[in-house]
């Protein structure tokens, strides 16, 4: 049977070669028998092999003298397997502000520029407190010497001399008039405004002469020190992220430039919108290099294993039952590619994780899978 079949083959490519040679129909309807031809020598190669496979096991330790597949196979054996997924997000600064006066007044003086460093506590502007300042020196000097008929009053009180009214207006005077100092200070430094925390003035929003007031935006504060990576993820992967884990980030704005950081932060609300939680993560930006508002890339590291087999990707192929492997098996004095079926899980870049179909030891073909099929008799080279 096998060499009849042998017959027809050479017979089939023989066919092709004189009606290559004689034809003079169009060149499509000619390369269209091709491609058939090509089908059928196929199909008919397969089951040769197919049929030499079973003439070897039937015959035991028979030695195949025919031409055999050259192939390279690997040992399969457990390794680590990582999974990352990429998500993007956007920097912000942790310390931003947008500086507004917390009274009315008319701006006489803008003490910084944009652009400028400046530090916590230093002046950035000053409304007109020429009202408040005559008020403060009238009300020192009422109080000085409201103090003074007080501390009289307490000394000759407690000598027991003179009223207890007379002790207790006094009292009382000084401590209204207290009061009132404190409290014209207080509007004073609410009109001498500072920079709540060490940054750069970003913008300023007002010119000296304009009137402001609380709630309008005089200048713009930036930090670029410390900074923060915010990121959407679906909450699939809500239970694959955690805090104190190491991310990589890139940006597409510096291609050279990579950074390592841990998750410092995850949200603990789902969005209703588009189902996704916040993750923030802290950077520091010493050098000033990185701005608010940049896209950044961040690689997630979702999933890690140690217990299954890893393959590269490509050697996993797939039909109608499923995915397979072909392995290398010992037939009497022979090798033979044997088709397996695998259960795979994650998979990431090149390489793909086997869950069950191997063991340790098997022989996984990883040149010449292409040109095998099951019970192929191969020639493995080292």
């Amino acid at each position: 049977m096998l060499k009849n079949m042998k017959n027809l083959l050479l017979l089939l490519i023989i066919g092709i070669s004189v009606v290559a040679c004689t034809s003079t129909r169009d060149a499509e309807t000619i390369k269209q028998e091709i491609k058939e031809k090509q089908s059928t020598i196929k199909e008919l190669t397969s089951q040769l092999n197919e049929l030499e496979a079973e003439l070897l096991k039937t015959n035991g330790n028979t030695v195949y003298s025919g031409k055999k597949v050259a192939i390279k196979a690997m040992e399969a054996k457990k390794e680590r397997f990582d999974h990352f997924f990429m998500a993007t997000g956007e920097m912000e600064s942790v310390n931003e502000a947008f500086i507004s006066p917390e009274v009315n007044g008319q701006v006489v003086k803008i003490a910084v520029i944009e652009g400028q460093k400046v530090k916590k506590g230093q002046l950035l502007a000053k409304l007109n407190t020429s009202l408040i300042e005559k008020n403060i020196q009238e009300v020192k000097t009422q109080r000085t010497f409201a103090k003074t008929m007080y501390e009289k009053q307490s000394d000759l009180w407690d000598r027991n001399i003179g009223s207890e009214r007379q002790y207790l207006e006094a009292k009382n005077n000084y401590e209204s008039l207290e009061n009132r100092y404190q409290t014209l200070k207080t509007q004073y430094d609410m009109s001498v405004i500072t920079s709540p925390f060490s940054g750069v003035v970003e913008e300023i929003m007002i010119k000296e002469g304009e009137l402001a007031g609380p709630g309008m935006m005089l200048m713009q504060i930036v930090s670029l020190k410390d900074l923060l990576v915010k990121v959407k993820l679906s909450e699939v992967y809500l239970s694959s992220i955690k805090i104190g884990e190491t991310v990589n980030i890139t940006f597409p704005s510096y291609s050279n430039l990579k950074m390592e950081a841990t998750i410092s932060r995850i949200g603990n609300v789902i969005s209703k919108q588009n189902r996704t939680f916040i993750v923030e993560i802290k950077l520091n930006n010493s050098n000033n290099e990185l701005k608010p508002n940049m896209l950044v890339n961040v690689l997630f590291n979702d999933y890690s294993g140690i217990d299954n087999f890893v393959v590269p990707s490509i050697l996993v192929k797939k039909d109608l039952k499923g995915r397979y492997l072909y392995l290398v098996e010992k037939e009497g004095e022979n090798d033979l590619a044997s088709k397996i079926y695998i259960e795979t899980g994650k998979s990431y870049k090149d390489k793909t994780e086997v869950v069950t179909g191997l063991k340790a030891g098997d022989l996984i073909i990883t040149d010449g899978y292409n040109h095998v099929s099951d019970g192929s008799v191969v020639n493995l080279k080292n």
